[in-house]
């Protein structure tokens, strides 16, 4: 799964600049939120919108080591005005694509770094990265119903129908939404209430491609490159179906996202058994600057870290060549 740039709220929090004015006006926040004052709903929306906003404090670090640690703090902070507003659609967006940001670059991919040499804590990562997808799609889920009143309860029926009155407006919600569910289901194959609700995630994507292709560098796209590989339906072949949309998600992000390079790798490269397009691609994913364009720096780094750590295990991923006759 393709992770798109840290967003919205998460971005936003300047957590390595806040000036003794700024703890000054946190700490007036915290105590309007334990009174019963008047302005306490108006300071908890400003705060909202303030953290829901647009910015590129955390998605152009240098430091993934940093936003690690900094954002559990914000997630835990959204959570908590989301608790005094809980319809606050920015701050439901920003927390669904943050958690599911955070579990897959900081925990599912610890998991996977140390599953050979500690099993039992690689399963410990995998069952809260799956907790943490879940506590995204939930507030995802609680967005577009926000929107759309009875809209969870329209997709559990009927998928397809649920989904066809959105608008593009409703694409960043939604795709979020997707996007952690699917990543909820893949750390979950053998819970057949899990992979049930694949037809849900199925229209939420599509509809979300279909609303808006472009979105976000490309972003459905690239995250479409992995899903296709272990969709049940589709019209043709899944690998040029992936192929399809590593081609657009690199044209939209204009060859500067490491991601489509590392998924169609991992995600196709590897069952076809295409050792050298497999080591081509990662290459490439290696070679793009993640300076040259400062919005993308972090997830380019975290890309670039599992490209490395991909190639690293390639002796492991594929079969040794075959030995010439004698």
């Amino acid at each position: 799964m393709q992770v798109g740039k840290l967003h919205a709220g998460i971005q936003t929090y300047r957590c390595r600049r806040i000036n003794a004015g700024q703890w000054c006006a946190l700490a007036v926040l915290a105590g309007i939120l334990t009174t019963g004052c008047s302005i306490k709903k108006m300071a908890v929306n400003a705060a909202g919108n303030a953290l829901a906003g647009g910015g590129t404090t955390f998605s152009s670090d240098d430091d993934p080591e940093l936003i690690k640690a900094a954002l559990p703090f914000s997630l835990k902070l959204m959570e908590s005005l989301l608790s005094e507003s809980p319809k606050h659609e920015g701050l439901l967006f920003a927390t669904a694509s943050g958690f599911t940001q955070y579990g897959f670059a900081f925990v599912q991919e610890d998991a996977e770094e140390i599953e050979t040499e500690n099993l039992a804590r690689a399963r410990e990562l995998q069952a809260r990265a799956r907790r943490l997808y879940l506590r995204a799609r939930d507030y995802g889920l609680r967005g577009l119903e926000a929107r759309h009143p009875g809209f969870t309860r329209r997709l559990k029926d009927n998928p397809q129908a649920a989904v066809a009155p959105l608008r593009k407006a409703d694409v960043p919600l939604l795709y979020w939404s997707a996007v952690s569910w699917a990543a909820a289901i893949a750390m979950a194959k053998d819970n057949p209430d899990a992979v049930g609700d694949l037809p849900q995630v199925e229209a939420m994507i599509d509809r979300s491609l279909a609303l808006d292709e472009a979105w976000d560098r490309g972003a459905i796209h690239g995250f479409l490159i992995t899903f296709e590989m272990g969709r049940a339906t589709g019209d043709s072949d899944r690998a040029a179906r992936a192929r399809k949309h590593f081609d657009r998600a690199v044209e939209l992000s204009a060859g500067k996202l490491s991601g489509p390079y590392v998924s169609y790798a991992e995600a196709v490269c590897i069952p076809a058994e295409e050792r050298a397009q497999f080591e081509k691609l990662l290459q490439q994913a290696l070679a793009i600057n993640p300076d040259n364009d400062p919005p993308t720096r972090l997830v380019n780094l975290i890309m670039q870290r599992r490209a490395r750590w991909l190639l690293s295990r390639v002796d492991k991923l594929f079969l040794p060549p075959l030995e010439p006759n004698p």
